[in-house]
């Protein structure tokens, strides 16, 4: 590991934000291809993910999978921060009130990643991704009600760093700058986003941001949202649920965990 350098140590991690999002798993050819990397070095950093159990090699397929090492490690930060004994109740109750699905994303280094979730849909048609993902900014509600939180031009460069483009477009995904500063603009003024088919066909959601309300600045440390199929969940029924979610997302504010989190580390008294 002598000869581990930075770059090697950026590729690796490249690989796993590029297997974590594939569950089926690829070939190294492709992961080679999908990174710009020479195959011979993708096959070496891959040993090296190997060896560290991070990665498996399907014996039959040759393919190459993200093991449960990554997801332990996520569960491993998420029990130290109390995330989930302190955020998941609220969003059990959130979803109860609703009857749909409700998600938490947490924000770090200019990114929302889907963390938890509740659901609360009781029909035998439910909208029930998988977590564990970065959250699209332009094209969902969480997204939205962040970007609306920023100054507008810092908005619409990182939707423009990352493209209009990604792996969950909606047919009613926003496109341009314009429509960007548009939705943005609304989203400030009423104070929620709402989105409808724009990162999901047949999905709409609305969402709030969580602040923590222990800083005095209030900064923004996630997002919250209600989704569920469109057909049940048209513009005013979005909107009704607008009420039940600022009180979860003022109540997960006041509790939110990197007050505790902070206090361990530090030694401070809450």
């Amino acid at each position: 590991m002598s000869n581990f350098s930075a770059s090697s140590a950026e590729r690796c991690l490249a690989i796993l934000e590029l297997l974590v999002n594939e569950p089926g798993g690829l070939a190294l050819s492709i992961i080679a291809q999908r990174l710009s990397l020479p195959v011979s070095a993708t096959h070496r950093l891959l040993g090296v993910l190997v060896a560290r159990r991070y990665v498996r090699q399907d014996p039959v397929s040759e393919v190459y999978e993200a093991t449960m090492t990554v997801a332990a490690l996520g569960m491993r930060l998420l029990a130290g921060t109390n995330l989930s004994e302190i955020c998941q109740p609220i969003m059990d109750e959130l979803a109860a009130q609703t009857g749909e699905l409700v998600r938490l994303s947490v924000l770090e280094d200019s990114r929302l990643t889907w963390v938890a979730k509740a659901q609360g849909a009781r029909t035998s048609i439910r909208y029930d991704p998988i977590s564990g993902r970065d959250v699209p900014l332009h094209v969902t509600a969480m997204g939205k009600a962040w970007l609306a939180t920023l100054p507008e031009d810092e908005a619409v460069r990182l939707v423009l760093d990352r493209g209009f483009g990604g792996d969950l477009i909606g047919p009613r995904a926003i496109r341009t700058v314009e429509a960007l500063r548009d939705e943005l603009r609304l989203t400030r003024d009423r104070g929620f986003a709402l989105v409808v088919e724009e990162a999901e066909e047949g999905i709409s959601a609305i969402s709030m941001v969580v602040r923590d309300a222990s800083r005095r600045d209030r900064p923004v440390v996630g997002a919250l949202a209600v989704a569920g199929p469109t057909f049940r969940l048209d513009h005013d029924r979005l909107v009704g649920f607008a009420p039940q979610l600022r009180a979860a997302v003022e109540e997960m504010g006041r509790l939110w965990p990197a007050r505790a989190y902070h206090a361990q580390m530090t030694g401070d008294v809450a």
